[in-house]
Formats: structure tokens, sequence, C-alpha cells
């Protein structure tokens, strides 16, 4: 268990290995999150595959590092990390409760990542390209926009990464 205090001091967060009881609510955190993106110009509500589905939570807990971000005992959101072979980590996905968004929660998450597994040299990450607030998110931390893929359907992903310290 970490905790964390983010840049609101009246609200503490915990960061904590997501177990699979958690599945269903982290599946209902994630859908509510990702479709209010619709207001940071989303084409729909949507989101990446599985971020509605319990059962994508609880596979990406035996493929990765998935954690829970709780306040006050209640899961507010989640993120996984997933290593490579490349000894890169990859920030596989991030999700908080539309009302906890802009508190600072998302930086304390970042530095979280960044320090959690101390031998990574390299963090690696993707965001739509719709989504300049994410994209403004993540170079303000420090991230470097590498490349642009595609998702599929005419759904372009920005890549970004940052290196660690040696």
């Amino acid at each position: 268990m970490v905790e964390v205090q983010n840049s609101d001091p009246v609200h503490s967060i915990r960061i904590e290995p997501a177990a699979e009881s958690d599945a269903e609510t982290l599946a209902a955190v994630s859908r509510r999150a990702f479709e209010h993106d619709v207001n940071y110009g989303a084409p729909g509500p949507c989101g990446p595959p599985g971020y509605d589905s319990p059962t994508w939570q609880r596979r990406a807990m035996k493929d990765g590092s998935y954690y829970k971000i709780l306040e006050a005992d209640q899961i507010v959101g989640g993120f996984v990390l997933f290593r490579r072979r490349d000894g890169s980590l990859e920030f596989g996905r991030a999700f908080l409760e539309p009302e906890r968004q802009n508190r600072g929660i998302g930086a304390e998450l970042l530095r979280f990542a960044e320090g959690v597994f101390p031998e990574t040299k390299r963090l690696v990450l993707d965001t739509p390209s719709w989504n300049l607030r994410n994209q403004h998110f993540y170079e303000k931390g420090g991230y470097v926009k590498t490349g642009e893929i595609e998702a599929g359907e005419g759904f372009p992903l920005f890549q970004y990464e940052k290196r660690l310290a040696e």
C-alpha cells in the first residue's frame, strides 16, 4: 500500500494492488471515466478495448501490475503497468472518476509509475490523437511524443515516452 498526498491536502489517496474481487468496481469506474471523455473530444461514449469489462480487468491483473486508487476506502480509479520485453514499462491504462479529475491525482499516479520499479529506465504510453487534455498532461510531466499508430477504424494514438533517471 502506498499513501499519496496529492495537491489537494484534504483528499489523500492510497494506491494498492488490485484484487480480482475489485474487477466489477474497476470496470464501472473505468466506464464512467472513459465515457466522460466525450467532454474532451472523444467521438462518442467509448473507450479502449475492454474498458467496461470485468473480464478485461481480471486479465490485466494477471498480465500486468494493476493498481486501484482509493479515497476514503472507495475505489475512485485504477491503472495498469506492463513490463515490456525491452525492459521498458508501459503505462497501459489509467482512469479516474470524472469528479476526481483535475485535482493532481494523475500527476501522483505518474510519479508512482515512474518509481515503482526502480530498474526501469523508460516509461511508454499512448493516448488518443483527439485528446488534447491528455497530451498536454503527459508533455507537462516530461513525456515526449515519439510516434503515432493506428488503433483501428481511423482511431490514431499518439505514442509518448519518458526516459527515467539512470
